[in-house]
């Protein structure tokens, strides 16, 4: 399973982006599973593009660290509750597992049970108390060979195991003395005994050591229990029925259940700790699979696509530890140093939806109306309808052909796309300062950058004091030093900067200040070309230490 995923915080373009490249790779590489991933909420206008075509946008995943479910064995060695224990101890030893699920008839989880509960059944057996059973008379033949003579009125009983083995009295009184509770007589072709069983109706008897079960003169139509011959000695016989109880009655029926999408290092340490070998897995509150010791030897690594970024402090937590199989990205290089090469396809273009139309190009693959449309709704939103100063010519060569093939006007579909803008009187803040958010490092400092495109300047001064508190504590939980906001108003082509308090950065922009930590920015639509750009030199030239 390779994961195609675009930055945290995604806009427009990283979303449409990671959908049209898993159908892509689909087409080109049918052998392997491509899912479109997303690591947070859509925008307007991602919704409205969506909504329009009537698609599912990508899986909105948190993160990408390792889960349980990644190591579980999703199809385990298994038992259905019914069956004898033999049969349990059978299947760990012959298969040398530690753990085995035990399920219902219709496939519902019931418990486990492992060497632990094994374990403690046998050493059951040494107790100074005589011991009753669960017994399943459809049982007996699966852990021993004979034959059934006639069929009880009771499937399942609970009794004590008797041998009729001493004189006739001496077993006539340590019958009744169990009374009311009947006894399972295993016995010998001992007449008298067999016919005080008869009469007294006890749930079951097995005889042994019997050659012509025929001949014996035993008047069984008013006997309502289990009659068995079995072909193995008496003590062998004994020892066999009490594994024949159903492996419900030794099993743990509440066992620690380990969630699919705990981490695979909390699920390790878990088990780890407890005093089993293994564990049962639920995924959205169903039996998953299995994980035993043996399932954390080795740690697994997702297999990750990036679109529209290359940084993994900008990617979906966890991608440090994923395997990066390809980039495809049209930002600065800055990646982390991967083992094995890798495919990348960067340009200085104003859109990841350019590069993947490309890629559609380079395979020869088709591009159906649908994808047609959410790559022109890339594109057109990264480069604010051609406006941006990231806007290539390839970029609007690709929208005009993606126009055509979607069967969209170029101009009308790109102004209600853009429309889609927030209005900040009715949008939620905390989502506005957060929705398309990136972090950067440099010289040091570690600061974040927001942008969102609104409708209009007129309310940035009714909320901006709401905005400060919201940007001041995503600079606290994120640990930054410093967080800014880019209200971005296109059709205006210009943007009002907000800052938090910050006196020694803030006296490093060049941008004319409107009042306390707002500042104009008239002709910026970029983040990335315009505003980033300026930051970072400013940043690098002010506080990097020369040795």
């Amino acid at each position: 399973m390779i994961y195609i995923s675009g930055h945290k915080n995604p806009d427009t373009d990283s979303v449409c982006a990671a959908y049209c490249y898993a159908q892509l790779k689909k087409a080109v590489d049918p052998s392997e599973t491509y899912i479109p991933i997303r690591c947070g909420a859509l925008n307007s206008q991602t919704k409205y593009l969506y909504q329009l075509l009537n698609l599912e946008p990508p899986y909105l995943f948190p993160d990408i660290f390792p889960k349980v479910k990644d190591v579980a064995r999703r199809d385990p060695i298994r038992i259905e509750e019914h069956e004898p224990v033999r049969f349990a101890i059978d299947l760990l030893d012959t298969h040398n597992i530690s753990v085995l699920p035990v399920l219902s008839p219709s496939g519902t989880f019931q418990g486990i049970v492992s060497i632990h509960e094994i374990s403690q059944f046998l050493l059951s057996e040494s107790s100074n108390t005589r011991p009753s059973y669960t017994f399943r008379p459809e049982n007996f033949l699966k852990v021993f060979p004979g034959r059934c003579i006639k069929r009880g009125v009771h499937n399942e009983f609970q009794a004590p195991l008797m041998i009729g083995a001493m004189p006739y009295e001496t077993s006539i009184r340590r019958i009744e003395s169990l009374f009311p509770q009947k006894p399972l007589l295993v016995v010998g072709l001992r007449e008298d005994l067999l016919q005080f069983a008869f009469l007294k109706n006890l749930p079951a008897i097995v005889l042994t050591g019997v050659e012509n079960f025929d001949r014996l003169n035993l008047d069984l139509k008013n006997f309502h229990g289990w009659v068995f011959v079995s072909e193995t000695d008496t003590a062998e016989t004994v020892r066999l029925l009490r594994l024949s109880i159903p492996v419900r009655c030794i099993m743990n029926p509440n066992p620690r259940k380990l969630d699919g999408e705990e981490r695979f290092e909390t699920a390790r340490d878990i088990l780890v700790n407890s005093q089993y070998r293994g564990l049962p897995v639920f995924l959205d509150g169903s039996f998953f699979g299995i994980v035993t010791r043996r399932c954390f030897i080795h740690r697994p690594a997702q297999q990750l696509i990036l679109v529209d970024h290359n940084e993994l402090n900008q990617s979906i937590p966890g991608a440090e530890h994923a395997e990066i199989l390809e980039i495809i990205d049209h930002h600065r290089i800055a990646p982390e140093k991967t083992h094995r090469p890798i495919y990348m396809y960067v340009k200085p273009v104003g859109s990841t939806c350019t590069l993947i139309y490309e890629q559609f190009q380079i395979f020869h693959v088709p591009i159906s109306k649908q994808i047609a449309i959410l790559l022109l709704g890339g594109i057109l939103s990264d480069t604010a309808h051609f406006r941006s100063p990231t806007t290539t010519s390839l970029d609007k060569e690709i929208a005009s052909l993606l126009a055509r093939l979607g069967e969209v006007d170029l101009a009308s579909f790109g102004r209600e796309l853009l429309s889609q803008a927030h209005d900040l009187l009715t949008a939620d803040l905390a989502h506005i300062v957060t929705s398309d958010f990136k972090i950067y490092a440099e010289a040091g400092i570690k600061f974040g950058i927001g942008q969102a495109e609104v409708v209009s300047f007129e309310s940035v001064k009714e909320v901006k004091d709401k905005i400060f508190d919201i940007l001041e504590e995503t600079r606290r939980t994120q640990q930054l030093d410093w967080v800014l906001l880019m209200i971005t108003n296109v059709p205006k082509e210009s943007s009002i900067l907000l800052s938090t308090n910050n006196p020694k950065l803030e006296r490093l922009l060049i941008f004319p200040k409107i009042e306390e930590h707002v500042y104009d920015l008239p002709g910026v639509l970029s983040r990335k070309k315009q505003l980033l750009p300026e930051i970072l030199q400013v940043l690098e030239s002010q506080f990097r230490t020369h040795t």
